[in-house]
């Protein structure tokens, strides 16, 4: 996935907006909650999303997808694909949308009302 792509699909999920910030990342966020973070500093582009308990676990043990850093060392539940071969497209899809998904359903439902998410 390429930082296009990657912007593009968190443009298309609902509610979204976007900040490039700290230092250049593309960040996501849903209700102003952050979703997924994206930066391309690097050969390979980065992409930093919030997962289960479970995926927690297991991600971080194939190559190319580490506990993202600043993020998990405060105990936040955040993996970053960093480097090939990593996630396919597909599945860094599905892995950001259910991101997308966690964040809002932690949202007031008065929040996700006016968003327009219930």
């Amino acid at each position: 996935m390429t930082g296009d792509d990657f912007n593009a699909f968190c443009q298309s999920l609902p509610a979204t907006t976007h900040v490039v910030q700290w230092g250049g990342a593309h960040v996501w966020k849903v209700g102003g909650k952050v979703f997924a973070i994206g930066g391309w500093d690097e050969k390979e582009p980065a992409f930093t999303f919030k997962v289960s308990d479970m995926s927690f676990e297991v991600l971080p043990q194939l190559p190319g997808v580490r506990p993202a850093p600043y993020m998990a060392s405060r105990g936040l539940k955040w993996v970053q694909h960093y480097a090939a071969p990593g996630l396919s497209d597909d599945e860094l899809r599905d892995y950001i949308r259910a991101s997308h998904a966690m964040v809002a359903a932690g949202l007031s439902k008065k929040k996700q009302r006016e968003l327009g998410l219930l």
